[in-house]
């Protein structure tokens, strides 16, 4: 429906599960690593899990993708059965001829040994991967465990995959399974993509299904991780509906709004933006879950409140004044941003941003938004300029251009009525906020 709108050839958030469209982010990588470690080397069990929709069965599509020419796989995707007709479902994804009337156990396992060994003498190998393995039965894992006694004097004859959510992980720890669990080899444990990752996932796809130009907002695409959780099946889901709600709205370019309508639509539930909201008390000031406000009282209260976080302190009910002569930095905002080249990089403004909620900051380590969410805090990137940071009225990093076209991280840490605080580096500059809108194209990131 909205392909030529958007210049698609084909969806590109479909959840069948295309090899072209599997994106090998670091963890996916090194799963699919690990898979084919499990079909090119001798051992007993390769064992891949993951929660539902991180990708799993993209990464066994892949796999079968790159099967090298001298490697036979059997794949199972529904492993709830019994010991016999689990045996009898392996001969079969082999191609082993049975006669109509199958006989004893003993027999099946005779032939399919058979079939093994000549494989062997051939230089070929077998592989058998269990997708969904958590559904395993234990008499049928044991059945499982036992087909591994199936080996030469210096080869096991039969390799053996288990992928499945991490129930596995929990059933094959039990004490009566520890002899299968001994024969474990390799251990994968497949998580959600980071904000990062995410992001690059939703750029590849539309990449694969012809987009030749941004259709997500920066905006948009941190909602989506946000909304998401990094889940590969969600990110499908979520953005096939935003796109969907775009083409309804007939807005060529995806923001965070239609991904928040998109995601309230898949979960049946109304998605609200993530910011730490404050309540009123009747009588009572307005108490803050975290930094500073924005909003300036008529005396100029500090920019920056040093509470730790979830005790912040009170919001200031006079309505945002114009700062006082006294108060403003001689030099313009252009003079300030040539001077300032060496303090305003990212990493610094992020760790003055999360300064500003006690929160700590380490360059060089994972993503921005990850180490706030294991501090309490969540990232949320805006649009819309002066608008919305009045809205939700939280100190934030501006990316502003100076005259050269150079961008400069700061931080705004107060609004008045005709000027704006901003922290760069060690130092705070009061300026207009006409220059400010000159020098900034609207879009934000705040705590």
């Amino acid at each position: 429906m909205y392909l030529t709108f958007y210049g698609l050839a084909e969806k590109p958030f479909s959840i069948t599960p295309d090899p072209r469209y599997l994106y090998l982010g670091g963890r996916h990588a090194e799963a699919l690593a690990h898979l084919v470690y499990g079909i090119t080397e001798a051992g007993g069990f390769i064992q891949l899990t993951g929660e539902v929709g991180t990708g799993k069965t993209t990464v066994i599509r892949s796999l079968l993708a790159k099967q090298p020419d001298n490697t036979g796989i059997a794949l199972i995707l529904n492993p709830r059965m019994n010991a016999r007709e689990f045996v009898l479902t392996l001969c079969a994804e082999l191609g082993i001829p049975l006669p109509d009337a199958a006989g004893s156990e003993k027999e099946l396992i005779d032939t399919l040994n058979r079939y093994l060994l000549k494989a062997h003498a051939q230089g070929k190998r077998v592989v058998l991967i269990v997708d969904e393995a958590q559904n395993l039965t234990p008499e049928t894992l044991e059945q499982v465990r036992l087909l591994t006694n199936l080996e030469t004097e210096t080869q096991k004859l039969l390799q053996i995959i288990l992928i499945g959510q991490p129930e596995l992980r929990d059933m094959l720890a039990r004490n009566d399974l520890r002899q299968l669990a001994q024969r474990i080899t390799g251990r994968y444990h497949l998580d959600p993509l980071s904000r990062d990752e995410s992001f690059a996932y939703v750029k590849h796809r539309l990449r694969i299904a012809g987009a030749t130009v941004d259709i997500f907002t920066s905006g948009a695409l941190a909602e989506l991780y946000r909304a998401s959780g990094g889940v590969p099946r969600l990110l499908n889901i979520i953005g096939d509906r935003a796109l969907l709600g775009g083409y309804s709205e007939d807005q060529h370019l995806v923001t965070a709004t239609l991904v928040r309508k998109a995601a309230g639509e898949v979960f049946g539930r109304r998605i609200t933006p993530a910011w730490l909201p404050w309540t009123l008390g009747a009588g009572t000031a307005a108490v803050v879950a975290g930094a500073a406000l924005l909003a300036w009282s008529l005396h100029d209260a500090p920019a920056v409140a040093a509470a730790p976080p979830h005790a912040a302190p009170p919001v200031v009910a006079a309505p945002a004044a114009a700062v006082p002569a006294s108060a403003v930095a001689a030099p313009d905002l252009a003079t300030i941003l040539r001077g300032a080249a060496a303090v305003t990089d990212l990493d610094g403004a992020y760790s003055r941003l999360f300064a500003l909620w006690s929160a700590r900051y380490v360059a060089g380590s994972e993503d921005a938004c990850s180490q706030a969410l294991r501090q309490g805090l969540e990232c949320l990137n805006l649009e819309d300029g002066l608008a919305n940071l009045r809205r939700f009225n939280r100190p934030a990093i501006l990316p502003l251009e100076d005259r050269s076209g150079a961008v400069h991280q700061v931080i705004v840490s107060g609004l008045g009525v005709d000027r704006a605080r901003l922290l760069i580096g060690d130092a705070r500059h009061d300026v207009t906020l006409k220059e400010l809108q000159e020098a900034w194209r609207g879009d934000c990131m705040l705590l």
